[in-house]
């Protein structure tokens, strides 16, 4: 009886093989590539929905035809987080001119949207001020969550789901939630690591 050949031995290196020609390679590496087959699938799932079908089109990773990324430049995160821009849906990274930054190991819920510039509440066709929203390492951010312009999160920052972060808050190591957000229990963390709540 013949061999039963599975998608990693078939598509897996056919993927491999076309991916650079239409995703940046620094983007093609990490956990989800070195030690699992799921970026590949992302990879292809990319080739159709941006590539073919023009969602996300000009984002240079793959991303989920469910997500709207303004400004691929201008954000930075590491590739180990891969899956914040495909395993989630309905999630808004607004970034036209201002930076997002998301720290390793952070992750994102769906429906969360990262907004850098607001409207101007005197002429809404233009933006107010352009502010760089900062995630750090570590963060996970709720469901249904909102980000608003100029936001900090430090280190091991929880945003509970639902929540309007509307200000900084650089210390970390604490869980916030809220409209707007505040902190509602610190984090402590041990020497040996471990968070205790």
């Amino acid at each position: 009886m013949g061999k039963i050949v599975n998608f990693d031995q078939l598509l897996v290196p056919i993927i491999k093989l076309v991916a650079p020609l239409f995703f940046n390679k620094k983007y093609l590496c990490g956990r989800h590539f070195d030690k699992s087959t799921i970026g590949w699938t992302w990879v292809l799932r990319g080739i159709i929905w941006q590539k073919i079908f023009g969602f996300n089109r000009h984002v240079p990773w793959p991303v989920s035809p469910f997500i709207v990324i303004s400004n691929p430049n201008n954000i930075e995160f590491d590739v180990d987080n891969l899956d914040n821009f495909n395993l989630s849906f309905g999630n808004y990274f607004q970034n036209f001119k201002g930076m997002i930054i998301i720290g390793k190991g952070t992750y994102i819920a769906p429906n969360v949207g990262i907004i850098t510039a607001n409207h101007d509440p005197k002429n809404l066709e233009c933006y107010s001020t352009v502010k760089n929203v900062t995630i750090g390492q570590n963060c996970w951010i709720g469901i249904n969550s909102v980000l608003l312009p100029g936001v900090y999160l430090g280190d091991r920052t929880v945003v509970g789901a639902g929540s309007v972060v509307t200000k900084s808050f650089r210390e970390g190591n604490c869980i916030i939630a809220g409209n707007p957000a505040k902190i509602i229990k610190k984090i402590e963390t041990g020497g040996d690591n471990n968070v205790k709540y």
